[in-house]
C-alpha cells in the first residue's frame, strides 16, 4: 500500500524570517492523522531568510538530520561545534541526554533552505554526537545512515536507514525491503514514480507492505529522493 502526502497539503508556517512546510505535525502545526511514520517524527522544508536562524535552544533524545539544499547553515553547539553545512552535505546530530545548538543562514544576501528530519532514538540518554559528511551526488542509492554506520555512513541511534537516491530520466531500481518494516519516500527534486504512484517535489508517501520497490525517473531532469528504511 502506498498512501501519498502531496506537498500542497502539508502543514504551513510563515515566521517572516522563516517559512517551513511540515510533513508531520510539527510546532503549532497539528493533524492527528499525521504525526509521524515509524521512527520518523518530523520532515520539515524550511525557507531562512539571509542572516537570520533559529537562536540557542535544546534537544534530546532525538536523532536530528539535515540536508541543506540552497546555501549554508552556520551550526554551533554545547559540545563545542562550530561548522558550516554547505548544500549537499548532511548532518546528523544526536541529542542524546541534552544538547543546545544555533543554526543560522551563513549568507547576508541569499536564503538558506534545507531539510531537517527528526528520528526517535531506540535508546534514550546517552552522550551527544556531531557527525557531518558530504556523500556527493553518485546515481543509483547511497547509503546515507544505518545504526552501525557501516560504510562511511552516518550512525544513527536506531534500527533505521537513510539512502539517497538519484536517477537520470528513464532510469529505475527496485529496492528490497526485509520482511516487516516499512519505507518512507519524500521527494526533494525531479519527478519519480513508486511503482505507480507520481511524486513531484516536496511530496511523500509511506510504503507499506511491499517487499520490492520499483522507482523510476518520468522527467526530463535528474531526480533525488530520499529513502527511508524504518522498522
Amino acid at each position: 500500500m502506498i498512501t501519498v502526502r502531496h506537498a500542497s497539503d502539508r502543514g504551513q508556517a510563515n515566521f517572516g524570517w522563516l517559512q517551513s512546510r511540515h510533513t508531520f505535525s510539527f510546532g503549532s502545526y497539528y493533524d492527528a492523522h499525521h504525526m509521524g511514520f515509524s521512527a520518523l517524527r518530523v520532515i520539515n522544508d524550511d525557507i531562512v531568510s539571509p542572516g537570520a536562524g533559529f537562536d540557542t535552544h535544546g534537544h534530546r533524545d532525538m536523532e536530528i538530520i539535515s540536508l541543506v539544499l540552497e546555501g549554508a547553515i552556520e551550526h554551533k553547539d554545547s559540545q563545542g561545534n562550530r561548522q558550516t553545512l554547505p548544500a549537499g552535505e548532511f548532518q546528523l546530530m544526536s541529542a542524546g541526554r541534552g544538547i543546545y545548538h544555533s543554526e543560522y543562514n551563513a549568507s547576508s544576501s541569499q536564503p538558506l533552505c534545507f531539510l531537517q528530519i527528526w528520528i526517535e532514538p531506540n535508546e534514550r540518554g546517552g552522550e551527544p554526537g556531531y557527525q557531518q559528511k558530504d556523500f556527493g551526488n553518485q546515481p543509483g542509492f547511497t547509503v546515507i545512515a544505518t545504526p552501525t554506520g557501516e560504510n562511511g555512513s552516518l550512525k544513527i541511534k536506531q534500527e533505521a536507514r537513510l539512502l539517497q537516491l538519484v536517477l537520470a530520466p528513464s532510469e529505475s531500481v527496485t529496492f528490497a525491503l526485509e520482511a516487516g518494516r516499512n519505507a518512507y519516500v519524500h521527494q526533494v527534486a525531479g519527478t519519480l514514480k513508486v511503482e505507480n504512484t507520481s511524486l513531484s517535489p516536496g511530496d511523500g508517501a509511506k510504503v507499506e507492505d511491499i517487499r520490492h520497490i520499483t522507482f523510476s525517473n518520468v522527467g526530463n531532469e535528474i531526480s533525488q529522493t530520499l529513502v527511508f528504511d524504518l522498522p
